[in-house]
């Protein structure tokens, strides 16, 4: 029996995943050129399918490829930060963020907020000078999110600075204007259900004009994976270097998929394994939400205490279902699970993992 994985990251592989690489070898992605007719296709047809599933303006943004998201966050900083920036940080994934700001020497200021706790808009003064915002939409170590709603009047109220948004493992359910937003990302290997390698950046003019100006006054901002060089090749669908031309393929396909259920099912269905897994912790006299304030609650990373040892837990679930949930992050990892709830894991899957919990 394959086993269940509800692992935020990497994380459950999505049902057609193993079909379209299948059809990938067979028609010998992984050997053409990135600079061939049928590699801009591919890139092509996977821009489009993004588009759709995130409702993107039909202009004035770009979708890149990178080699992970990781690799963004860097991106981001080099490419529209001169001197200041500005992060909200409320776990281990948006402290990361954080501190790639002050490796690359910018002057980065950060609100905090306590591990497994969120921020709205209302809650955050931006610095005055501060170039750059940097919100976590969902927080993958902490389970907390921060609503669209929220991160759009964070944006409207600082309209003159940039809003960067790390949607890592909420994509494609965090619902961003993209008219409002200024740029986001993600990595396949989460909500996508795909194996890892590759990181998608969707940014807008603005930052690009930014980063052009920044390269002829101050002259770094990266080399081959600038800004301008990625968009450069962008406008012929191609890329800087050699990239993950199998994943691209994938995620195009993948994405597809995504649409021809239609993402508000999707996301209509999130919130329903969702509730299913905070309504059964409310009633359990063994595990409970960590995020207290409920519209903080991530949907996609449901985090839960134990009042057992948490590898405890998972090796009892694992032995008897087949299913393989998370540990807590960090300092958590002995007192927690995370149970990733991306569109690969069923709400049947959900529920036998919820009986499963129950009877261990």
């Amino acid at each position: 029996m394959q086993p269940v994985f509800f692992t935020p990251g990497p994380a459950a592989l999505y049902p057609t995943v193993q079909k379209h690489y299948e059809e990938a070898f067979r028609l010998s992605i992984g050997s053409i050129s990135h600079r061939s007719a049928q590699f801009r296709k591919i890139y092509q047809h996977a821009d489009e399918q993004l588009r759709t599933l995130f409702n993107l303006p039909k202009q004035n943004n770009a979708i890149l490829f990178t080699g992970s998201a990781t690799e963004i966050w860097e991106r981001i900083i080099m490419n529209t930060v001169e001197h200041e920036c500005f992060h909200l940080v409320n776990g281990s994934f948006s402290k990361k963020f954080f501190d790639f700001a002050l490796e690359l020497h910018k002057y980065a200021h950060a609100a905090h907020k306590p591990f497994g706790e969120g921020f709205d808009a209302s809650d955050v003064q931006v610095p005055e000078y501060a170039e750059l915002i940097c919100a976590t939409a969902n927080e993958t170590s902490s389970g907390v999110q921060m609503r669209s709603q929220e991160i759009h009047k964070l944006k409207k109220a600082n309209k003159d600075k940039f809003l960067a948004v790390d949607m890592v493992s909420s994509a494609p359910y965090t619902n961003l204007d993209f008219n409002v937003v200024d740029t986001a990302f993600f990595s396949v290997q989460k909500a996508f259900g795909m194996p890892a390698g590759l990181g998608v950046w969707i940014a807008n003019e603005a930052m690009l004009e930014k980063a052009e100006r920044m390269k002829k006054h101050e002259g770094v901002i990266g080399t081959y994976h600038s800004l301008p060089s990625l968009w450069e090749n962008y406008r012929k669908f191609e890329t800087p270097e050699t990239p993950n031309v199998m994943g691209i393929y994938v995620l195009g396909k993948v994405a597809e998929d995504f649409n021809r259920i239609g993402v508000d099912q999707i996301r209509k269905e999130t919130d329903r394994k969702a509730k299913a897994l905070y309504d059964f912790a409310k009633k359990s006299d063994r595990f409970e939400a960590f995020v207290e304030n409920e519209s903080h609650r991530s949907q996609t990373v449901v985090v839960l205490n134990c009042h057992e040892a948490a590898g405890t837990v998972i090796q009892k679930v694992k032995d008897t279902s087949g299913m393989i949930v998370g540990a807590g992050y960090g300092k958590m990892k002995e007192t927690q699970i995370r149970i990733a709830n991306f569109p690969a894991v069923s709400s049947e899957q959900v529920e036998i993992l919820i009986q499963t919990l129950n009877a261990i």
